[in-house]
């Protein structure tokens, strides 16, 4: 039976600009940079610190996909139109503007929402992330509010 996520990938176009973004601008944690064989494909993992069973794996399109593929993934990274994810807070005023300082380029301020207090931000590739600070009872979309 399913436990639970353990790793999610998120498509970038550079993994080096990429690590730099998460760990020093998002203030991730490198949890795994290691080459798969020799001349093969480099496996980059980050997590946040105060979650250390999930990470994010850092991928650029191509493994396992057709050329064709890969370019069309690369497009749309490019374009901005992925969203890779909740990213969440408990102080979202004061970590929204520590990010910002540090360059993050954020799409929306934070703003209320049904499920809490949210702000948006695109990474160094393209994806965008909701940032979000949950309301008392966490992210339930059953509960808080119709999808």
């Amino acid at each position: 039976m399913i436990k639970g996520l353990k790793i999610a990938t998120v498509w970038v176009l550079d993994q080096d600009r990429a690590k730099e973004f998460y760990t020093e601008k998002l203030g991730l944690e490198v949890r795994t940079d290691m080459t798969m064989g020799e001349g093969g494909m480099r496996w980059l993992t980050v997590g946040s610190p105060s979650q250390p069973d999930v990470e994010l794996t850092l991928m650029v399109p191509g493994s396992g996909m057709d050329p064709e593929s890969a370019e069309m993934v690369r497009k749309l990274v490019t374009k901005g139109v992925l969203g890779a994810g909740v990213l969440t807070t408990d102080d979202i005023h004061g970590d929204y503007k520590k990010l910002k300082d540090r360059g993050v380029e954020f799409l929306q301020e934070p703003q209320e929402r049904p499920y809490g207090v949210e702000a948006l931000f695109r990474d160094d590739s393209g994806n965008w992330f909701s940032f979000t600070q949950p309301r008392e009872g966490g992210l339930d979309a059953t509960k808080d509010w119709a999808c």
